[in-house]
């Protein structure tokens, strides 16, 4: 036997193998095989070259890529590999043998539409592919943007105004995930559970695969284009899994750059002119005259956005970009053949070790009772004043001085939850995401004393919003026609507890609201808040809007695809973003620097708004904006054109695609539950759309006591072929919060080839 490849019901592969080498080849020729188009456009993103066959809107990442020199270290990093670690060297290469074997192989011809859209045929990989991608793909992930956000918007109202607008930015990515030990389970074995929220990519980001040889048996959630199986797995011994960190690793340095007849020299921290790397490349753009881009390196990093003559509005600014792997020519590609060997939680630990990025929070179990939970990755050892905002490259006190140890937690009441809010990672960071998504999981698990991995899809797919309150407590304090004449009679401090308005004292206290049912699913208690002070006389709402906010009040805080309450609040909430964008005091901001357009989500205003009102609706504060004035005018904007139908009816799926489907309208697109805040965390923008890019981009539940017990589903299917019965076979278990079954028996499954 050299390979074999077998087929479940889902078309998920199961490669058989006598060797960890010929496994990887294996792996990269079925996936070359199921994602021909996927590994073509990562590979070209990889490069900077994906503008030659997607055009323009191409072009400002290509240009990030070509500067940030992603390539160059990606080829950097393989070679270094081929020094330090040449097994693993030589199975990353083994893995791109079979990816250029199954692009051409003539028995397999590859019938992805996109090649003959685009009039492209596979290009070869190369050993450092793999690398390349994997760079490319986690670039952005320590969301090194949000410091030019953090700059920009203390420019306009002051320092103060960071901690208001820390959230969860429109561009990270986040994750759900949670480790109940035995004690706390039906068998006496550990169960992994979660979901990483990513943009969801058709086809998908992760790859479910099963890798089989005499040395290991592995299944996981695979990147396709990069071998082994690095943040979820199980080996059938031990199994892991992974949440981002929201670790601060990289920095952004304000270089000063000028021209010599030699070339571009920087000013460094000892007060001295050095010479920078500097040469150019060209980038073809389809439809378009080729586009020439300067790339210049300092001592700190690649400059990725201006240079000696500035940025494109000739503002004399320009930034490069320090980030471990550019360093160390290290990107933790030594720890997944090991995570593959590992046979307990130990083994896992070690190969943690060697991981370099993304940070993240792992959690790990075994079947002889280990458990792990602890971060992994690089952090770089400097002044905390990096990690807010780009700092001075001239001025002494802003270098890497070494690397954080990796720090690590144990568990509370017999489980860990991470969902990146604050937790073991707290000391490597500076914004978090907020801690809703974490309490309500932990109150989840706190309602029943012992779980199975079939209970766990109710958690996956909670739809309880809990930064819903500061909205709701504005409402609440808005009058009617009737509360007003009510309270005329009252004096101020009766008026707060009189029981004339019932809609805005149940959203004020709890304990007036219904009492929810007592199961694992039922919404933990809510804390009241105090009603904010309106700074204009109080006005009654109009019958429609009073209507409307009692209706809202009464809402279950459930953002259900087919709840019209949620709708309602959803569209109360956009009508407030937008107008607070719009007052004089804050949309001077909703202009950026002139940045690089791929960067311009980060600095982008009403999506931080979105993301951040729950805080900007709490602060005692801001900047004398009538908040009272804002909600009361958005619920009646609403009021007046009320959303006609479900939440799911605008909150769609918006999968990005390569190549647009051009087949396929927006509506077409499956409605879906969930928002930003709750533990199914589909993210719409408020303020800009309900349509949403980023949500769960798989689920899966790892069962310590029988891995034939573990559950997984991805958003669309195995197959990255349009046509194929696998393209989207998955979708509606996705949707409906179900999960397939983890298959491991080679004489259940279809056998397909020998390679």
């Amino acid at each position: 036997m050299s390979a074999e490849t077998y087929r479940d019901a889902w078309g998920i592969p199961h490669l058989r193998a006598d060797t960890p080498h010929e496994l990887a080849r294996a792996q990269g020729r079925v996936t070359a095989r199921d994602r021909a188009w996927q590994l073509e456009v990562e590979r070209h993103r990889a490069q900077g070259t994906s503008a030659s066959f997607l055009g323009p809107e191409a072009l400002s990442w290509d240009r990030l890529a070509r500067r940030a020199r992603l390539a160059d270290t990606a080829r950097r990093c393989f070679t270094a590999l081929e020094r330090k670690d040449p097994e693993t060297a030589a199975w990353v290469r083994a893995y791109t043998d079979g990816v250029n074997e199954g692009l051409t192989e003539p028995g397999h011809p590859n019938p992805a539409p996109e090649f003959a859209r685009t009039g492209l045929a596979p290009g070869r990989w190369d050993p450092w592919t793999p690398l390349g991608v994997w760079l490319a793909t986690h670039i952005l992930f320590a969301g090194f943007p949000a410091k030019l956000w953090r700059e920009h918007i203390s420019t306009h109202l002051g320092p103060e105004a960071v901690a208001l607008f820390a959230a969860d930015g429109p561009g990270t990515a986040g994750s759900n995930g949670w480790l109940v030990s035995g004690e706390r389970t039906t068998t006496g074995h550990a169960l992994i559970a979660g979901d990483p929220h990513r943009f969801i990519e058709d086809p998908g980001v992760y790859q479910q695969v099963h890798l089989s040889c005499p040395e290991f048996d592995v299944v996981g959630l695979a990147v396709p284009g990069v071998p082994g199986v690095a943040h979820f797995g199980h080996t059938g011994t031990v199994a892991w899994a992974i949440t981002n960190a929201m670790a601060d690793y990289q920095d952004l340095y304000r270089e000063r750059l000028r021209r010599t007849g030699a070339g571009v020299e920087a000013l460094g921290p000892d007060g001295i002119w050095h010479r920078a790397a500097r040469h150019t490349e060209r980038i073809d753009v389809a439809g378009e005259d080729t586009v020439e881009v300067e790339i210049i390196e300092t001592d700190r990093g690649p400059v990725i956005a201006g240079g000696p003559e500035g940025l494109d509005d000739g503002t004399p600014a320009a930034l490069s970009l320090r980030y471990p792997p550019r360093v160390t020519a290290d990107l933790g590609f030594g720890a997944l053949l090991p995570l593959l060997r590992a046979r307990r939680v130990a083994d896992v630990d070690r190969a943690l070790d060697a991981w370099a990025e993304p940070v993240n929070v792992v959690q790990a179990a075994d079947t002889e009772g280990g458990l792990l939970h602890r971060v992994a990755g690089r952090v770089p050892v400097r002044p905390a004043a990096n990690g807010l905002r780009p700092v001075p490259a001239w001025e002494p006190g802003h270098e890497w001085t070494g690397w954080h140890p990796p720090p690590r937690a144990g568990l509370t009441d017999g489980v860990a939850v991470m969902a990146n809010q604050r937790g073991p990672a707290t000391p490597l960071g500076v914004e978090f995401a907020p801690p809703h998504r974490a309490d309500r999981i932990t109150a989840l698990l706190a309602g029943k004393e012992h779980w199975s991995a079939a209970d766990m899809p109710a958690i996956h797919t909670d739809t309880h919003l809990g930064s819903a309150a500061p909205l709701l407590t504005h409402l609440a304090a808005l009058p009617s026609e009737a509360a007003l004449a009510s309270e005329a009679a009252l004096t101020p401090e009766a008026a707060l507890t009189s029981e004339a308005a019932p809609g805005p004292k149940a959203a004020l206290d709890p304990e007036a609201a219904p009492t929810p049912e007592a199961t694992p699913t039922a919404a933990p208690p809510e804390a009241p808040e105090a009603p904010p002070t309106p700074l204009t006389p109080l006005t009654p709402l109009t019958p429609e809007a009073a209507a409307l906010r009692d209706r809202i009040l009464a809402w279950d805080r459930r953002m259900d695809a087919d709840s019209t309450d949620a709708a309602a609040y959803a569209a109360v909430r956009a009508a407030v973003v937008r107008r607070l964008a719009a007052h004089p005091v804050l949309a001077p901001a909703s202009v950026p620097p002139a940045y690089p357009e791929v960067l311009l989500p980060w600095l982008a205003l009403v999506p931080r708004l979105g993301h951040a009102l729950e805080h900007l609706l709490r602060a005692e504060d801001l900047y004398g904006i009538d908040r009272a004035a804002a909600v009361r005018a958005a619920l009646e904007e609403v009021a007046a054109s009320p959303p006609s139908g479900t939440w799911g009816d605008t909150h769609r799926l918006a999968p990005w695609r390569a190549l647009p489907d051009t087949a396929t309208a927006p509506g077409d697109e499956p409605g879906l539950s969930g928002d930003h805040d709750c533990v199914l965390c589909t993210s719409p923008v408020p303020g800009l759309t309900d349509r949403a890019a980023r949500g769960p981009a798989a689920r899966y539940v790892w069962d310590l006591a029988d891995r034939a017990n573990s559950r997984w589903v991805v958003p669309h299917g195995a197959s990255g072929l349009p046509g194929s019965p696998h393209h989207h076979d998955q979708q509606p278990l996705w949707l409906g919060g179900e999960l397939a079954p983890v298959v491991t028996d080679f004489d259940r499954l279809t056998k397909e080839s020998d390679d």
